[in-house]
């Protein structure tokens, strides 16, 4: 994690490297992205702050600008060789391959994971065909996507022509995404690997009628993902814990209002109680609202950093993390 170097203003500065894994964040907000559409349209009095900024910044210049929250994990195990994996694909998904994939020069993707089926997480499955190859017959090979069964069930029901094996009769030939569906156990003791890399699945509750999955990866340097969580199973708090299965070198992890609690997120206080129990070497933020201001609130982080000694800070898209995994 020697490139993970924090700059006066509180952002990660991450070089450029074509010989390391990298993680680039898509994107770091809430299911609605931020700006909010009604700070927008029905502006208050005086107006938000962080909302009304992306009508005179432009979002590759503005950290508060935020899609739904999804990586994409760039994997080189050996030099010159890459892989690009996926964590999600929601709503916001093409915008987002518009801005960080032709920015990264980030070229295909070649395999998907899902955390969950909500729409913030999977809605952009439509859109994974423009960056396949063109075949109007569909004669490609597929992207393989993991996901629980659970999971399998309601996409099946949204797109049921992404999964359907094969055309009924009299049915047109229609572009559209090809995609290889794996399905995966909600199971800390269950890995399965995608495009060479090890995923090791984190079952956390996204409120109590919900089981989110959140991902462990990485040997040299152990990451975990957990975008959308409102309490920690006791077994997967271990596996990620300094005093449980080992210290994490990164912890990614959902945060979506400053102040009070939510019902199937965690808000910055429960973010933070958590940080201090699994003791992460480094923590990175994601799933914010528009109550965040990136540098006012990274400032704030910065302090806490200090005073506990954990390094915390608000991710932002288009972030990029050079790590050896």
């Amino acid at each position: 994690m020697a490139d993970l170097n924090l700059t006066p203003n509180g952002n990660l500065s991450s070089p450029s490297s074509t010989t390391r894994s990298t993680l680039i964040f898509l994107g770091t907000g809430c299911s609605s992205a931020v700006p909010n559409a009604r700070c927008l349209i029905q502006p208050s009095d005086p107006p938000c702050t962080v909302c009304s900024q992306s009508l005179s910044i432009p979002p590759d210049r503005n950290p508060n600008y935020r899609c739904n929250t999804s990586l994409m994990i760039d994997y080189c195990p050996s030099e010159g060789k890459h892989s690009y994996i996926l964590i999600d694909v929601g709503k916001t998904f093409r915008e987002q391959v518009l801005r960080w994939f032709s920015l990264y020069k980030i070229p295909r993707v070649d395999s998907i994971i899902l955390t969950h089926e909500h729409a913030d997480a999977v809605l952009g499955l439509d859109d994974i065909r423009a960056i396949q190859p063109h075949s109007p017959t569909n004669d490609i090979d597929p992207t393989p996507i993991y996901l629980t069964q659970y999971a399998m069930k309601s996409i099946a029901e949204k797109f049921p022509y992404l999964v359907q094996k094969k055309l009924k009769e009299g049915q047109e030939v229609r572009r559209v995404s090809q995609l290889n569906w794996t399905i995966i156990e909600s199971n800390c003791e269950a890995p399965f690997v995608a495009s060479g890399l090890k995923f090791v699945p984190l079952p956390v509750m996204h409120g109590e009628d919900y089981i989110c999955l959140g991902f462990l990866f990485g040997e040299k340097c152990r990451v975990a993902y957990i975008s959308d969580i409102s309490r920690f199973i006791a077994s997967t708090e271990y596996v990620i814990s300094k005093d449980g299965a080992g210290q994490l070198d990164l912890l990614i992890l959902d945060t979506l209002y400053k102040t009070g609690s939510h019902n199937v997120h965690f808000c910055l206080p429960q973010t933070l109680e958590a940080l201090k129990r699994i003791c992460p070497k480094r923590a990175l933020l994601i799933g914010m609202t528009h109550e965040f201001d990136h540098h006012k609130d990274n400032e704030f982080l910065l302090e806490w950093s200090k005073r506990e000694g954990i390094h915390v800070q608000l991710a932002h898209d288009g972030l990029r993390v050079p790590m050896d995994l």
